[in-house]
């Protein structure tokens, strides 16, 4: 945690003492990097598998399912990029608060293209329910099954539970949410996929395969929904965490004549808050004494302090 106090003229070697780092960066940022490398490039060959299974064998939900997972391919390239932008340019000056939320930036580009995709997909959809084409059900299902399985996988890939872990932590990785969440989605679309083929199969119920492109473009608009409404607040600044300020708040008044008269708290990178505060007293301590109340809080990592005299 860095605390600065406001107003003070140091000379150059106290400045060097105050000076630090700005890198902001998640934990364990390569091995996230290296693990979604390596699913893009095992969606993007499930993509184009099921794409033109879809095509040739006319079944909606498993088209719907290799466009869904073609859209996952572009995300999760938004956010390998993300993740190797982020550590290359960690250090650099022209980023005020570092790069950290270069991430939440991904994701929320992501998940707009989703949204659009939904939209496209459910259209579709649609058109394909009014008028229904035959389907070869017997390989369609084959494939669908497959893809269903490079989910699965790529899912494991992603770290699976630790990624929830590390979210009920308060350490939100948005990059490798949005990642975890797209083969997810995917995986929840390939069985929507299955179900409405062996439904059409074995039963006769043609209806069934785009009434479940149709289930399926409604869940990932409500993902997608999810998404921007977490990665915008943090791309807008919006208070990090209501209980940790109110924490910081208590903490800070703890002393009977200390008062917290202005205080900001925003996310700068997974894991690691800033904080702006302004302390009014009749009895001024030094920056360090304000340090010292707020040292327990793991996630602040850039802490400013400005003390006023209450006359």
């Amino acid at each position: 945690m860095h605390t600065h106090p406001a107003n003070s003229t140091t000379d150059a070697d106290s400045l060097a003492r105050w000076d630090h780092p700005h890198s902001f960066l998640g934990h364990d940022h390569q091995r996230n990097e290296r693990r979604t490398q390596a699913v893009v490039v095992l969606t993007a060959v499930m993509m184009v598998a099921e794409i033109a299974a879809g095509i040739a064998f006319h079944s909606m939900a498993l088209l719907a399912d290799g466009w869904h997972m073609g859209t996952h391919v572009g995300a999760l390239s938004i956010t390998a990029l993300a993740y190797t932008y982020a550590r290359r340019h960690a250090e650099n000056p022209a980023f005020a608060f570092g790069t950290g939320k270069f991430g939440d930036l991904a994701a929320f580009a992501s998940a707009i293209v989703l949204a659009l995709v939904s939209l496209l997909i459910g259209y579709e959809s649609v058109t394909r329910l009014i008028r229904p084409e035959a389907i070869e059900y017997d390989a369609a299902i084959a494939v669908a099954v497959i893809g269903l399985g490079v989910n699965l996988v790529s899912a494991l890939m992603l770290g699976g539970g630790s990624v929830h872990a590390e979210a009920g932590a308060g350490h939100h990785d948005h990059n490798l949410r949005s990642a975890y969440a797209h083969v997810l989605a995917d995986a929840l679309t390939s069985v929507f996929a299955i179900v409405a083929l062996v439904a059409g199969r074995w039963l006769g119920w043609v209806w069934m395969d785009p009434a479940m492109g149709i289930v399926g473009a409604v869940v990932i608009a409500r993902w997608s929904y999810g998404l921007i409404r977490a990665s915008g607040r943090v791309l807008l600044d919006a208070v990090a965490d209501p209980e940790v300020a109110a924490h910081i708040r208590h903490d800070v008044e703890s002393g009977c004549e200390d008062r917290v008269a202005d205080l900001h708290l925003w996310r700068v990178g997974p894991g690691h808050f800033a904080a702006v505060l302004t302390v009014v007293t009749h009895t001024p301590h030094s920056p360090d004494y304000y340090r010292a109340l707020l040292e327990h809080h793991s996630a602040l990592s850039h802490v400013t302090v400005e003390v006023q005299r209450c006359d």
